[in-house]
């Protein structure tokens, strides 16, 4: 079955949620939206976090791939960061049909989402 337009976002989407979904993921990104936007150096999240070097890199690997944090180098330090912008378009997402049914409220009076 080929997917098109809001299919598509919906199964985009559903994957994202589905990185987010580990507990330990979404504690590094609670731990980077903290550190926003300068982020953290990998060392300082794996000891605010407590978890090993391994397992990091495992749920770092996969937020990453799904474009939830970003990560540059300086020097032979890797420091990560929360991808605000991809946040803000899953949000977006689950909100833009949001009251449509019943047309109580304006979408954009229960969320409105800067850049």
């Amino acid at each position: 079955m080929k997917l098109k337009g809001t299919d598509l976002n919906v199964a985009r989407y559903a994957e994202t949620l589905n990185a987010l979904g580990a507990e330990p993921r979404l504690r590094i990104m609670r731990l980077l939206l903290s550190a926003h936007p300068d982020g953290m150096v990998v060392g300082d999240i794996q000891k605010d976090l407590g978890i090993t070097a391994s397992a990091l890199s495992h749920h770092l690997g996969k937020l990453k791939n799904h474009d939830l944090v970003a990560v540059r180098r300086d020097g032979t330090f890797l420091w990560y960061s929360a991808n605000a912008a991809a946040l803000r378009e899953l949000l977006a997402f689950l909100y833009s049909e949001c009251c449509t049914r019943n047309r109580i409220l304006n979408p954009d009076a229960v969320v409105h989402i800067e850049n």
